[in-house]
């Protein structure tokens, strides 16, 4: 399993946008290098923690190579990845690209649900 560590900042502006006669607020996430190096593509997700009841670990700028079985380290704490979900909408006859969301379990929950899972096939 491959750990990713990050050294990106995530800039959060708070942005006003018209849609029709209807104005509203929204968050805007920037993600830029802290450090100068090879250019890579780092994209905001929506990070959850999917043990009952879930958590929300705030949205983080992680790479966009993602994949189910990762850890990730954030705020310190080992979690692996459970699920990949990129959302999309449709506007002006394109697709474009709405949400990215990774569901987390802690690293130690994570190796006991497959531990349980070993002895439920086995029974």
């Amino acid at each position: 399993m491959a750990t990713v560590a990050s050294n990106l900042a995530c800039i959060g502006k708070v942005t006003m946008s018209r849609a029709s006669s209807m104005v509203g607020w929204r968050l805007q996430i920037n993600c830029r290098k802290k450090e100068k190096g090879r250019d890579q593509s780092h994209y905001p997700y929506k990070v959850i923690e999917i043990t009952p009841p879930p958590k929300s670990l705030g949205i983080r700028c992680l790479p966009h190579n993602l994949q189910c079985g990762e850890n990730v380290m954030i705020e310190g704490q080992t979690y692996t990845i459970s699920a990949v979900t990129h959302r999309y909408q449709l506007r002006k006859g394109k697709y474009e690209p709405s949400e990215r969301r990774l569901d987390v379990l802690s690293a130690a929950r994570y190796v006991l649900n497959l531990y349980f899972d070993n002895l439920l096939q086995n029974s």
